[in-house]
């Protein structure tokens, strides 16, 4: 036992009173403003109506998104775990590449690389002597891309931490009974993967649903949820932009019941034995073609990266109507150190992730030891609750903090927060309450609450039992939400464009400004150096990490 029953509610309490205030409450204020039958029947009321087109792009974007990502996720997952590949791990890192970058640099690479103005498209027109490009990103095809791109590591983590379990001596008796490879695999190794399949597929799907960048950047005439949500907003039309969040709201949610109640997210196969290693390729054919895949592989997860990385050094104007820029500069990355106008972006993520990380770690301490103490009814209520932002779009939940707080109230001192700074890094918190909550949480669930009672009566009070005692228990889980929390928060630009003013724009909301000015020299020195703070911090956690087990 951790906590004693008073300070079980001392803590439970106001854990529950910052839920309801700053999760629930914006969100009820929204439906209650979205729920307008003449609204909903002018968005949805027929197939040609905007927000009938906006559902059934979002709806089959999601459902392609999964389609390709767990071909690409599992086929990568399948391939390192079966055979011996030149170049496995760097294969292996490049496959999870994608889930450190954050999202508008990911787009914004395939913009650059792929987009009907972009490097390769050019190169080809000018080496094949053709009057246009033979192809550009654009439309619906270039968001399924990128959200392949990006999604495909969900499925590849999933099913190559199913695969990792799996009993090789499974796949030995099957090919001693005769079965082929293709056999096998389906009868085989296809249902010992169906959890984590599914877990995987619906997170895509909701993540899919909530996606914002892609749409906003490629399909700008095809509307989705999400884009109309930001439309709406932009053009003072409320009514229909909490509309449309009610619609996308309860598709996620529904979702979200579904891999609950099938304790789906994160599943792993049920089977136990010894792993198998990879196989060696016997013939010299097979080695040249599977060196070739791999090159091919690592050339499509690397070269937008790459591509971010070469544009930074892009004197501004100097890249226009040329297959590949030509004049190179450091101007972009002298003016980030030396301009405190351009380094304002760049202060202002610091600040806002630094603060809503601080309180996401004391509140999600909180309500992890609130969720697991004995003494707390309502406990699974509380879970939910802190379970809420990660299946809601951070569009809708922007849109709720404006209604919200577009007028003085309690929860914000009697303020108005509309139009100031700190209704940004609020949704930062919001936004990321579940990562700490859960990660903290899960490290609650391995630890002897015998300890903490061995404490207890060798006459320790409760603040010291959790100070020597629990403390460094839970640490890592804390480090490791707070990391995710702090990483996720200085990429942040779906709730940053609907909420941010000029005072606190973010590194995110700048590179979107710089690309729209067409400073791509600019907009990719800013997304360089996003992916270096994410870098860092994941370094420095990996190193406190390595620090916090050697002692």
């Amino acid at each position: 036992m951790i906590l004693s029953r008073r300070a079980a509610w001392a803590i439970a309490v106001p854990v529950v009173l910052i839920l309801l205030g700053y999760v629930v409450w914006p969100n009820v204020a929204t439906f209650r403003l979205g729920l307008d039958a003449q609204v909903f029947a002018d968005l949805f009321g027929s197939w040609s109506a905007a927000g009938t087109r906006a559902l059934v792009n979002s709806v089959g974007v999601s459902l392609a998104t999964v389609l390709g990502a767990g071909l690409v996720g599992v086929g990568l997952a399948w391939a390192l775990y079966r055979v011996q590949l030149p170049a496995r791990g760097l294969l292996a890192g490049a496959a999870a590449l994608p889930l450190a970058l954050p999202p508008l640099v990911g787009v914004l690479a395939f913009v650059f690389l792929y987009g009907e103005g972009g490097m390769l498209p050019r190169g080809l027109q000018a080496l094949l002597g053709l009057d246009q490009a033979p192809f550009g990103f654009a439309g619906l095809a270039a968001v399924i891309a990128v959200h392949v791109y990006v999604f495909q590591v969900y499925f590849y983590l999933f099913a190559g931490a199913a695969l990792r379990d799996l009993d090789g001596a499974l796949l030995d008796a099957s090919a001693d009974l005769g079965a082929s490879g293709g056999r096998t695999f389906r009868r085989v190794v296809l249902p010992h993967l169906r959890p984590s399949l599914v877990g995987a597929s619906l997170l895509v799907f909701m993540l899919s649903m909530a996606s914002f960048t892609a749409p906003l950047l490629f399909a700008e005439a095809e509307p989705f949820l999400t884009t109309q949500i930001y439309q709406f907003k932009l053009n003072g039309a409320m009514d229909r932009a909490a509309s449309v969040s009610v619609v996308l709201t309860g598709i996620c949610l529904l979702f979200l019941l579904l891999a609950e109640r099938g304790g789906s997210l994160g599943a792993r196969g049920s089977a136990k034995g010894v792993g198998r290693a990879p196989r060696p390729l016997a013939s010299r054919g097979a080695r040249v073609a599977a060196g070739a895949g791999v090159g091919l592989a690592l050339v499509v997860l690397l070269l937008p990266i790459a591509t971010v990385v070469l544009l930074s050094f892009v004197q501004e104007g100097s890249w226009t109507t040329q297959a590949f820029p030509t004049d190179f500069t450091l101007d972009n990355y002298a003016a980030l150190a030396s301009d405190p106008a351009v380094a304002a972006p760049v202060r202002n993520s610091l600040w806002m992730a630094g603060l809503a990380t601080a309180a996401n770690v004391v509140f999600g301490i909180g309500a992890a030891l609130a969720i697991q103490s004995k003494w707390v009814r309502g406990r699974g209520a509380i879970r939910a609750l802190s379970l809420l932002p990660f299946a809601i779009p951070g569009t809708v939940i922007a849109l709720g903090l404006i209604v919200q707080f577009d007028e003085p109230s309690v929860l914000a001192g009697g303020a108005v927060l509309v139009g100031t700074v700190w209704l940004l890094p609020l949704a930062y918190f919001v936004r990321h309450v579940p990562l700490v909550v859960r990660s903290t949480q899960a490290a609650l669930e391995g630890f002897d609450g015998r300890l903490a009672e061995a404490s207890a009566d060798l006459g320790a009070s409760g603040g010291r039992t959790f100070r020597r005692i629990v403390w460094p228990a839970i640490l890592p889980g804390v480090l490791a939400g707070a990391l995710l929390t702090l990483v996720t928060a200085l990429g942040e630009f779906v709730a940053s464009i609907l909420l941010y003013v000029y005072a606190n724009r973010s590194i995110s909301v700048e590179v979107f400004s710089q690309l729209r000015e067409y400073d791509l020299g600019a907009a990719a020195a800013y997304s360089v150096l996003l992916m270096a703070l994410v870098a860092v911090a994941v370094g420095l956690a990996r190193w406190m990490g390595g620090t916090l087990r050697a002692t």
